[in-house]
């Protein structure tokens, strides 16, 4: 079914000017896409903090909050592929409502428990597991809905740059709502108010007009087709070095920074929890920025060069970051590596993204998901061996050091992209 034309939808100034600035705000799915999945994930972020303060408030463990970070996150190097492989053998919308409401009830079981006064840690790590599962499939789909939802490789860059806006956007306003909320009334409302949040997503899912995609009904096992996406993604330079250069940095990279927060927070700047939620929101506020930067460019042209920039600049960052004791300087340094960090996942996706073909765009997404979520839990292994062998500065200089490495061996290869770039005025395909 064919969307209602653009100029009917955009009767407002504002709704134009915005469409003009965000070219994915135009499309009427972009737009109810935006608005859901913006509620949501501030009942994501709610959900997280009030988490990790109920598991601490029954443990008192630090051991314990990272065996549930780690259940909740390690399943999405197993499942990520497979379901990049289904994504691409089913509707995805129709995939999406029934993730959405899966993680629903997750939630809604966690709010049971705890308003309930029951709930034990093995039922959280449980529910964890649960979670874990259902958002390993949920990237893979979601990013891969992306151009189904704008119809246009032109403006999917506006569209990723925006969904990455939301997240950000969501990190900066939930957890604040989570910290009221969990002082006044505990962590139970903070799930059953992320449960109750997804209904807006489920509707904006229920209320959109996709055109019908022709799919090849294949009747290849998942296992071939895994292996025929894994064969593409190999042979295809461009996409190759994308996946190595987000493997690379969620490896060794990125997790230094994040799992070690806490020590340089108290330990080196000499502060409390309130300096480490100084330090998370400056990044988030980098994150932001970079995101309404790659949203406000009109075209990938040129994504792959910014890329090693971005690489860099997150490197040194971070190499900065590791040795100062100054909290402004930490501060600035924190802003310009979520800067960094938003701006290389970003562009990845949509590099990834456009230069797939439509009928392995499920599959690269779901290597995307592993290179991006799925090494997070090893990456934070290996922060913590450095730190206790080496301390945090140095571990934090070496994750630096790896990404400008990273940054390196990507930019060596820059010249598979040039050939690319001349096949279209809008993108590299």
């Amino acid at each position: 079914m064919q969307e209602e034309p653009i100029e009917a939808e955009l009767r407002s100034p504002f709704r134009r000017r915005a469409a003009a600035m965000f070219p994915a705000l135009r499309h009427r799915n972009y737009q109810l896409f935006f608005f859901g999945q913006g509620v949501s994930l501030i009942g994501t972020w709610m959900q997280l903090i009030a988490l990790s303060w109920l598991v601490y408030r029954l443990t008192g463990s630090g051991f314990m909050l990272g065996v549930v970070n780690f259940t909740g996150r390690v399943f999405t190097f197993i499942i990520a592929p497979f379901a990049g492989t289904i994504a691409d053998r089913v509707e995805r919308r129709r995939l999406l409502i029934a993730i959405q409401s899966l993680a629903m009830l997750q939630a809604f079981m966690m709010a049971a428990l705890v308003l309930g006064g029951v709930i034990t840690v093995w039922q959280i790590i449980l529910l964890s597991i649960m979670l874990g599962i259902v958002s390993a499939v949920d990237v893979p789909v979601r990013q891969s809905f992306m151009m189904e939802m704008v119809e246009s490789r032109a403006e999917l860059p506006s569209a990723i740059a925006l969904n990455s806006f939301l997240v950000n956007g969501a990190k900066l306003v939930g957890p604040a709502m989570a910290g009221v909320i969990v002082g006044i009334v505990g962590e139970g409302v903070c799930f059953l108010l992320n449960g109750l949040s997804f209904i807006t997503v489920i509707a904006a899912l229920l209320y959109m007009k996709i055109p019908a995609i022709p799919r090849q009904t294949s009747q290849e096992r998942v296992l071939e087709n895994l292996k025929e996406g894994v064969a593409y993604a190999f042979h295809h330079k461009p996409i190759r070095a994308l996946l190595i250069l987000l493997v690379m940095i969620n490896l060794i990279g990125t997790p230094n920074v994040i799992v070690l927060l806490p020590i340089f927070a108290r330990d080196i700047l000499g502060g409390h929890a309130d300096t480490m939620g100084f330090l998370m929101a400056a990044a988030g506020a980098g994150a932001v920025l970079g995101a309404l930067f790659l949203a406000l460019r009109k075209s990938v042209l040129g994504l792959e060069r910014m890329l090693v920039l971005a690489t860099i600049l997150l490197g040194l960052s971070m190499v900065v970051f590791a040795w100062s004791t100054s909290l402004m300087l930490s501060l600035a340094m924190q802003m310009l590596i979520g800067f960094a960090t938003m701006s290389v996942m970003a562009s990845c996706n949509t590099l990834l993204q456009t230069l797939s073909d439509d009928d392995k765009r499920g599959r690269i997404m779901g290597f995307y998901t592993v290179a991006f979520m799925g090494m997070a839990p090893f990456g934070s292994l290996l922060a913590g061996v450095f730190s206790s062998r080496l301390g945090a500065p140095w571990a934090v200089v070496l994750g630096g050091m790896g990404c400008l490495l990273a940054a390196l061996v990507f930019a060596r290869q820059l010249s598979v992209f040039k050939p690319a770039n001349t096949k279209e005025s809008e993108m590299p395909v």
